[in-house]
């Protein structure tokens, strides 16, 4: 289920308590006892109004329908616009926590990204320029690989690729291997993976920014972009070069 719209619920709700809103009706002359609340609007507008307001409150207030509240005399929808105004406390609350508390959810420091990737972009990251840094990270994580193979003659997917090859090393052709080195279907498929990984990263974030126009990246997708860049140069990292003898 997707998060609640705490701004749309909100106005919803402040639009609703001015739709549902009532006037008091004195008693007449001569009469007591005959006093009443009428709605400012017509009763079918209120109605249809109300119809969808219900759903916004279920959402919201679980339980309004039969919260035992106190209940003023002879006002219409008395129900609905008092679970409104709580609803609406309740959802203000709840952004403002959100607002100074943060969601709790864990948050990604770019600064604990891998120093090849953050460390070529930091300027470029403070100056707003995000396309420019992710396409700068990936050249980064490039050149770093094809200096610890020793290679120039490939770059990119297909040095990548290449290196994490299950094949024996080749003449010209050093292998990356990822710790521990053991003959297992796990150890096969994490360099599969690797080879897949780094192959899916340059062909579908780094080839685009290179090749395409494109708009100004978001914050947030640019530092995701970054992230994988980041779980590569990792793993080319720590992995050990094989060579032929």
């Amino acid at each position: 289920m997707t998060q609640i719209n705490r701004e749309w619920a909100i106005s919803k709700l402040r639009g609703y308590i001015e739709a549902a809103s009532i006037t008091y009706v004195p008693d007449g002359p001569n009469t007591i006892g005959f006093w009443t609340y009428k709605l400012d609007k017509p009763k079918a507008e209120v109605q249809a109004a109300t119809q969808i307001i219900e759903q916004v409150l279920d959402r919201t207030l679980p339980g309004w329908r039969t919260a035992e509240w106190t209940e003023p005399k002879r006002q219409p929808f008395w129900r609905e616009r008092e679970a409104a105004h709580r609803a609406i406390a309740q959802l203000e609350a709840e952004q403002e926590l959100a607002d100074n508390l943060g969601s709790g959810a864990p948050q990604l420091d770019a600064s604990t990204l891998h120093p090849w990737v953050w460390g070529s972009v930091q300027g470029l990251w403070s100056s707003g320029h995000y396309r420019q840094a992710v396409g700068v990270a990936a050249v980064a994580v490039n050149a770093h690989s094809q200096a610890k193979l020793g290679r120039k003659d490939l770059s990119e997917s297909k040095l990548l690729g290449d290196a994490f090859s299950l094949k024996d090393p080749e003449p010209g052709k050093p292998r990356l291997r990822l710790p521990p080195k053991e003959d297992s279907d796990t150890w096969r498929s994490r360099h599969d993976g690797a080879a897949a990984f780094a192959r899916g990263v340059y062909a579908a974030i780094r080839n685009p920014i290179a090749h395409e126009a494109g708009d100004e990246l978001d914050e947030n997708e640019a530092l995701e972009q970054l992230a994988a860049f980041s779980i590569l140069a990792r793993w080319i990292d720590t992995a050990t070069v094989e060579k032929t003898p």
